[in-house]
């Protein structure tokens, strides 16, 4: 399977991944999951919101045990980030069907669109409509960076955009849904577990910056008259670093936008995009507040106009403890082992979006480097066959309660 998958939507340049929503590479990666529902003899199908589902039992049937993650990337994207918790969902099956588990609830597999919002900038999508975290004129209005919209790229990709929306009747089938994903860190690698259990997902969001200041000539305009708003910008990344420092959270200016982008123009807008999250609501509400105020003081000393815009956010989520814990009384009995790694992640998940509808779980396998969203994320083999089998107890242990 992870040879299969590999060459899909890889860069030859870079070596990352650029699996970005409704694009070629996307259609080929869910054309490789429909091939491996169907080649196991599982009833495939796609909701209305476009994510793909593998169902093994009665599709209409309560209490069914999910899992699965995603297979889009954010730009030049590693291998591991979404599609290790696929492939590992299907290894799992197998390893359960070689076992002869005969499964007492229905079992399915999905892969959620749009989770990185790498193309329309909103993490997520697949899942937030389902859940109606997401508003459907809300989701008809993202665009790419073209100006192709949401529902013109589902429709040029094959599928129908008009049925977007909450699907509380398929959400309320599901009685669990565990994530296995890749760890974006390294306390893992750390304590020496090959794989652990998420207790909470930060809280986090995305916040635009708009500098608009005057465009002009950059070798005869004097520095003194000049309105750059990229001064700004700048200034505004560096107190972000500072007020995360302070407060012990993590913000990011990752993506920016420049008009009209020549090397001889003073520029006339800087758009930038600011990614902030903590490990609670107040810390990162001082963070967010601290950037913006700073942002603020810096525009209004070089004569730039500043809007901000928050364009997403997730509340902490705090994963439910009882599914949390009847799994890791599975993982400890499964393995003799005394007690499974519990640990917090600041990286949104699909599971995150969920929990709000149905109890949701979490499994991290070991990353060695901690490195993520880069072409250099990895895991070994060993730990991913750990992986494997941890999901596969849970997965057994969850359809026979």
């Amino acid at each position: 399977m992870w040879r299969d998958l590999e060459p899909l939507g890889r860069n030859a340049g870079s070596g990352g991944y650029r699996r970005y929503a409704w694009s070629e590479a996307d259609v080929e990666c869910r054309a490789w999951f429909r091939a491996q529902a169907e080649g196991r003899g599982l009833a495939y199908e796609v909701d209305r919101n476009g994510n793909q589902w593998a169902w093994l039992g009665d599709p209409e049937a309560q209490d069914a045990v999910v899992t699965g993650s995603h297979l889009d990337s954010v730009p030049d994207g590693g291998a591991f980030d979404g599609p290790l918790g696929v492939v590992s969902s299907f290894a799992a099956l197998d390893e359960l069907r070689g076992r002869g588990v005969e499964f007492g609830k229905p079992l399915a597999i999905v892969n959620f669109g749009d989770e990185e919002g790498a193309r329309f900038g909103l993490a997520c999508v697949g899942s937030r409509l389902s859940a109606g975290q997401l508003g459907v004129e809300q989701a008809r209005r993202l665009t790419d960076a073209d100006g192709i919209s949401l529902p013109q790229a589902m429709e040029r990709a094959g599928y129908d955009p008009t049925a977007i929306g909450p699907d509380p009747e398929r959400l309320a089938r599901i009685g669990a849904f565990v994530e296995l994903h890749v760890e974006q860190g390294r306390a893992l690698d750390l304590s020496g577990d090959q794989v652990g259990i998420a207790s909470a997902i930060w809280p986090h969001g995305r916040w635009r910056f708009d500098f608009r200041g005057e465009a002009n000539h950059a070798g005869t305009t004097r520095l003194v008259d000049r309105r750059d708003p990229m001064l700004s910008y700048a200034e505004t990344v560096l107190a972000a670093r500072r007020e995360a420092h302070l407060a012990g959270a993590v913000a990011t200016f990752g993506k920016i936008s420049v008009e009209p982008n020549g090397v001889n123009a003073i520029p006339s807008l800087v758009r930038g995009w600011l990614d902030s999250r903590a490990a609670d609501q107040a810390t990162l509400d001082t963070v967010v507040t601290g950037i913006e105020k700073a942002a603020r003081e810096y525009a209004d000393t070089h004569g730039v106009e500043l809007d901000i815009v928050r364009e997403s956010f997730t509340p902490v989520v705090e994963f439910e403890h009882a599914l949390r814990d009847e799994i890791a009384r599975i993982l400890q009995g499964a393995s003799d082992r005394l007690e499974v790694p519990v640990l917090g992640t600041g990286a949104g998940h699909d599971a995150g979006i969920l929990s709000g509808s149905v109890p949701t779980a979490m499994l991290f396998v070991r990353n060695p480097t901690g490195v993520s969203h880069s072409p250099a994320e990895y895991a070994a083999e060993d730990d991913c066959v750990a992986g494997v089998i941890a999901l596969a107890d849970v997965l057994e242990g969850l359809t026979r309660r």
